[in-house]
Formats: structure tokens, C-alpha cells, sequence
């Protein structure tokens, strides 16, 4: 009990401490001569508008007002009203904001690329056709490999992507889609337990791709409690129930669960592997649970959207027929932006703990530690 106690109020500190620096350009400081470059994978908290370039359904794109009305002014297909967490660790590495793989090859690939798409998923069924899943990321991963190679000569290349940290987040997603779809996998505790292996499974496939191609260090955030997002709220309008026993966030417990058994068998199996992953569903909790804490008025209604909390996937007016919604004067306050995304003030705090994170909370590593080691 002490133990969880003192766990609990360090990460209460370290958040107060984060809330108390979201100044723009704070961490700001001069790209190093000898740069760590940053690839990015994963879903929509890391898309930085790849989506923008696939066919897919408005629900999976956010190229549209009032997306990025805070920081950058215009809608760049980021699911918030400004910057990512992706967005933040580049910063606080020194680096410039890493683009997208898509729409094609872009010289500035020396500083990393981002491949996350919004509604990816670890398995190939996720959202398919509409989403670039994490085996087609890996793909594009590839390509780039070649033409950092050619670009650079083979051994600094080799040295490139030997240093550099690999950024995921991914899963949340995979539940979703087999929750919506009232997926029989799902119905018992043993498929279930399947289901979750599998989605990990396929994680830890693609960690050991990049590891044969001199990848060393790499990033994860575990899955959020997605059950206290807006959208699940709406569903459960009327139910007393916490969002917390909601099935997004039994599952993403379960699944934060065996990620961190699989990367600790990662690091008993590759040589010189290190990696850093942040407990994404309890720092959330913690915000959503005490939001005046860190700045926040509201937690539980999005700041643009429509219906109970906000929860319906309207913001913009560009989705499924709605063209009206509510937008709120001042997203700073908000800890949702939409629906299931939150928003920039939010994923600064966030990318505060993966950046420095006492053990608690990201672990074995942080960010910082990792993007100081030499991983070549």
C-alpha cells in the first residue's frame, strides 16, 4: 500500500512539474552536429498526416478545420488542435518535425520519418483498406532504408540507424476494431488471450525487422484507457458504470500487460536492445481522474464534437453526414479535443513523461536516456 502510494505521488509531482513548463519553445535548442534521428510508427497519436494520402473514410483523416487551429493554424491531418507527442520528442531531441513517408521521398529522411497512420493496427485485418497497418509501415521503413543507403553511402547509413530511436504506439486500435465489430475473438477469455498475443506478437515482429537492420533503441507507449475517451462515454450515457470497466480499457490493460512481458524477453534476446515504455493508460487516468491538478477545466467532454461529451465523431462536420458541432473558445483547457484524441496541451504532458519520466511511469528508460546512449 505505501509502495503504490509513493508511486502515485510521484507521478502526481512529475506531472504538476510537466504542467508548470508547457511554455512554447521551452525545450527548444540548436540541432546537433552528430543528430539521433527519429522514426516514428504507429496509429492517429502519431500520425502526422500520412493519412492525407490514402484512400480512406473521414474518419481516419483530420485535414480539415478546426484540427490545428492552435498551433499551426491550418488543419496538417494531426488528430488535435496542434502538436503530437511525436511532435514534442522530436523537439526535445533536437530535431526538426519529422516528416511524414508520404506522399514521397523527402531529403530532410536524415532526421527520421514518420510512418504512424490514424486507425492502424498491428494486424493486417485492422480498419483494412483504410489505414496503412504496421507490417505495410515496416514496408515503408524499408524503402527508406534504401534511400538513406543510397542517399548517405552504406556505413553511414549503418551508423545512422544504428543510433537512432524507433518510436511506437500501437494497439489501441486492433481492440477497437473488434470491439465495434462484435468480433467473436473476443467472446472468450481464452481467444482473448489469443487475440491480445497475437496483436503483441506482431509488435514485437516488426521491433525485431528494424533490429536486424542495426535498430537498437526504441520507444513504445503502452495502450490508453480508450473506455474514459468521449466517444465510449456517449455510449455509456446513463450507465453508472466507470469508464475504467468499460471493455476498451479491460483490454488495454491485458494488453499493457503482456507488452511489457514481451519487451522484457526482447531485451533477455537481442544484444545491445534498449528500450523505454511509458505507462500511457495510468498517466492518462491520472489527468482524466484529477484534471485541475495540471491546468485542465474539463476531462471528460471533448472540446469539439457533438452530443453527450462531445462524443460523437463530428468535429469538423466533415463526418458521417453531421454538419454541425460544438467547438469550445479555449482547447487549452480541455484535456480531449475530439471525440478519442486529445489535445496539444495534453500530449505535452504526456511526451514530458516519455522524455524524462521518473521509473515509475517510463521505464527501464526514458526517452532522454535513450537518445544519449550510443546505440551503434
Amino acid at each position: 500500500m505505501n509502495f503504490n502510494m509513493t508511486r502515485s505521488s510521484v507521478l502526481i509531482c512529475f506531472l504538476m512539474l510537466c504542467s508548470s513548463l508547457l511554455i512554447p519553445g521551452h525545450c527548444h535548442r540548436s540541432l546537433p552536429k552528430k543528430h539521433v534521428a527519429l522514426f516514428i510508427f504507429g496509429d492517429s497519436l502519431f500520425d502526422a498526416g500520412n493519412n492525407n494520402y490514402i484512400n480512406t473514410t473521414t474518419y481516419s483523416q483530420a485535414n480539415f478545420w478546426p484540427y490545428g487551429e492552435s498551433f499551426f493554424k491550418y488543419p496538417t491531418g494531426r488528430f488535435s488542435d496542434g502538436r503530437l507527442i511525436s511532435d514534442f520528442i522530436a523537439e526535445k531531441a533536437g530535431l526538426p518535425l519529422i516528416p511524414t513517408f508520404l506522399p514521397s521521398y523527402n531529403d530532410k529522411f536524415v532526421y527520421g520519418v514518420n510512418f504512424a497512420s490514424a486507425g492502424g493496427g498491428a494486424l493486417v485485418e485492422t480498419y483494412r483498406g483504410y489505414v496503412i497497418d504496421l507490417q505495410t509501415q515496416l514496408s515503408y521503413f524499408k524503402i527508406a532504408e534504401k534511400q538513406l543507403k543510397q542517399k548517405l553511402g552504406d556505413a553511414e547509413a549503418k551508423t545512422l540507424l544504428g543510433n537512432a530511436v524507433y518510436l511506437f504506439s500501437i494497439g489501441g486500435n486492433d481492440y477497437d476494431a473488434a470491439l465495434t465489430s462484435n468480433s467473436s475473438v473476443l467472446q472468450s477469455d481464452y481467444s482473448k488471450k489469443q487475440y491480445i498475443l497475437t496483436v503483441v506478437g506482431n509488435l514485437t515482429t516488426v521491433i525485431k525487422e528494424i533490429y536486424k537492420t542495426g535498430g537498437r533503441k526504441f520507444g513504445l507507449s503502452s495502450v490508453g484507457a480508450s473506455g474514459c475517451s468521449p466517444a465510449w462515454r456517449a455510449t455509456m450515457n446513463g450507465s453508472s458504470g466507470s469508464c475504467l470497466e468499460t471493455p476498451p480499457s479491460e483490454l488495454a490493460k491485458l494488453h499493457n500487460i503482456e507488452l511489457y512481458k514481451a519487451l522484457e524477453e526482447l531485451e533477455k534476446q537481442l544484444t545491445g536492445f534498449k528500450y523505454s515504455v511509458h505507462n500511457f493508460y495510468d498517466s492518462g487516468v491520472e489527468i482524466i481522474n484529477n484534471p485541475s491538478r495540471y491546468g485542465f477545466k474539463e476531462a471528460m467532454t471533448a472540446c469539439c464534437g457533438s452530443g453527450p461529451y462531445r462524443g460523437i465523431s463530428s468535429c469538423g462536420g466533415k463526418r458521417i453526414g453531421i454538419e454541425e458541432y460544438e467547438l469550445c473558445d479555449n482547447p487549452a483547457e480541455y484535456f480531449y479535443f475530439d471525440s478519442g484524441h486529445a489535445t496539444e496541451r495534453a500530449y505535452k504532458l504526456f511526451a514530458e513523461l516519455m522524455w524524462s519520466g521518473t521509473p515509475n511511469i517510463t521505464w527501464p528508460y526514458n526517452l532522454k536516456k535513450l537518445f544519449e546512449h550510443s546505440g551503434a
